[in-house]
């Protein structure tokens, strides 16, 4: 019974918009003010005020939805959604319910063997609410910051489509992803910025009116981070099919409905917080303060056409047109200065080593060995520079055309790929390029035959034991007289000589 239930799941994810002021009213929006100093009397709810709506978050709302393929309606209205907890003070919610701003779309994730296609029932408008804070150690007090009061808020909700806890995380990292790269949001999750409520239920069979039948719908509640909701959903799928196991004709969406829980994420476990509540407990009905929205097609298009490239089509462009395995496309996708630099360093090399060997260049290497050189400097030169030294691209003291001259000193054979290390990170410190550091420190490898012959010869001498290991068919051993070779000769031998000469020399 247990193994034939199949999870089904759908996430509804609250993002907020990059604007510099809330969605009604002028008060900045600021994550490292004093609690409560961001407030004025229409984000407090004071009789009287009037909402008066931001174009700039209308405009990012707009762009999220075309991104996700979602359409336009001819007309969204706004909503008040009633609730009654402290972080509102006006006790109600300013919304969009049965007429969103965006229907429809889709959003796709990499799943194993290709890509799975989430669909996108609706992405909306709203405020944020507040932020409450408990006593520490249980206690019946807690404060309340309305800073966050008014945000502008995207809220995204998915069709239930994805049936894992693996594909909620890489629907969630995809959705953070894109709206990034659209510059609709920052989406800092420690600053609460992107939050997630999966819906998690489990498709039992069919009843015998052919209906399929469903466990009762789980909502977990403000997951703020790829972790928690990965690791909530999945605790969840655990749990139903316990339940279900232990009781299969009662527990059942028809008997027990929905529920809303929450998660600890110290414990990792789910705790019931209360009945899941309808539409009908919020008493929608419409905004009476606000006209709808009613878009201009030309000013819809013009936002269309304004749209940063989404993640999709520069993941497509690494690899199609810079050879570059999905693998490492990936790597440089998850920052947005590093895939925008890899493009400039790649189409410098290939300029620069098209002029050092002319047609050679052209017959030798294909794309995929251009993507694999360069790629390979991104994922471990630029990649230790970002993770170790706190720095991007953009605070980088060269150029990307510099740093394609550094690879291109290193399939030279000027330097090797070890010293080439050495002076990428000199070129960080200092800004120089990596032709003067290797010309000021010495840096240059020697394939010098007479010289390399000399010291090859010392080595064998040195270490009689891995010279008979590789002589008696022990090829590792090669490896160690090689190093031994470069320790010799101060790191300057060029390894592919030193190689010939010692395989030379012991099987000759």
């Amino acid at each position: 019974m247990a193994e034939a239930l199949t999870p089904t799941i759908g996430l509804e994810v609250h993002l907020h918009l990059a604007t510099r002021t809330k969605l009604f009213c002028p008060c900045a929006v600021e994550y490292d003010a004093p609690p409560n100093a961001r407030v004025c009397p229409v984000c407090l709810g004071m009789p009287g005020v009037l909402p008066v709506l931001n174009e700039r978050a209308v405009e990012l709302a707009v762009r999220m939805a075309l991104a996700l393929g979602c359409t336009i309606p001819d007309l969204a209205k706004w909503d008040r959604k009633h609730y009654y907890y402290p972080d509102l003070p006006k006790n109600y919610q300013i919304s969009q319910y049965d007429q969103p701003l965006g229907v429809g779309g889709f959003l796709e994730i990499p799943v194993e063997g290709g890509v799975k296609r989430i669909g996108i029932i609706r992405v909306h408008l709203e405020e944020d609410a507040g932020k409450l804070m408990h006593a520490e150690g249980g206690g019946n007090s807690s404060v309340v910051d309305l800073n966050r009061t008014g945000t502008p808020l995207l809220e995204i909700v998915s069709e239930p489509d994805m049936n894992s806890a693996e594909e909620v995380r890489a629907y969630s990292t995809a959705l953070r992803q894109l709206a990034v790269y659209l510059g609709v949001g920052e989406c800092n999750m420690q600053l609460g910025q992107m939050r997630f409520e999966p819906n998690i239920s489990l498709r039992i069979g069919t009843g015998a009116d052919g209906r399929p039948r469903y466990t009762p719908i789980t909502e977990i509640k403000n997951l703020n981070s790829f972790r928690s909701v990965e690791h909530a959903v999945a605790f969840e799928i655990a749990r139903h099919r316990e339940e279900c196991e232990a009781d299969p004709k009662g527990y059942t969406l028809e008997n027990l409905g929905k529920q809303t829980r929450g998660w600890m994420d110290d414990r990792e476990v789910t705790f019931l917080q209360r009945s899941k509540e309808e539409a009908h407990d919020y008493r929608y009905f419409p905004e009476p303060d606000l006209v709808p929205f009613v878009p201009d097609r030309k000013w819809v298009e013009e936002v269309r056409a304004s749209m940063p490239e989404t993640p999709q089509k520069i993941r497509r462009r690494l690899i199609e047109e810079y050879g570059l395995s999905q693998y490492y496309a990936e790597v440089m996708m998850q920052d947005r200065e590093v895939a925008d630099f890899y493009p400039k360093v790649a189409v410098s090399f290939d300029k620069i080593m098209g002029r050092e060997f002319g047609n050679k260049y052209v017959s030798d290497w294909p794309l995929a060995r251009k993507g694999k050189v360069v790629g390979n400097w991104f994922n471990q030169d630029v990649q230790r520079a970002i993770n170790e030294r706190g720095i991007r691209p953009n605070d980088f003291r060269f150029t990307a055309e510099q740093l394609a001259e550094l690879m291109v000193l290193v399939e030279k054979g000027t330097i090797n790929r070890n010293t080439g290390t050495e002076v990428f990170n000199r070129m960080l410190e200092t800004g120089k390029s990596a032709a003067t550091i290797v010309e000021e420190e010495s840096l240059a490898q020697t394939s010098d035959a007479g010289e390399l012959e000399r010291i090859v010869e010392q080595v064998i001498a040195a270490n009689p034991g891995p010279a008979d290991d590789f002589r008696g068919g022990k090829d590792k051993a090669l490896g160690r007289l090689i190093g031994e070779a470069m320790k010799a000769s101060g790191g300057k031998a060029n390894p592919k000589v030193v190689r010939e000469l010692l395989v030379r020399k012991l099987r000759g």
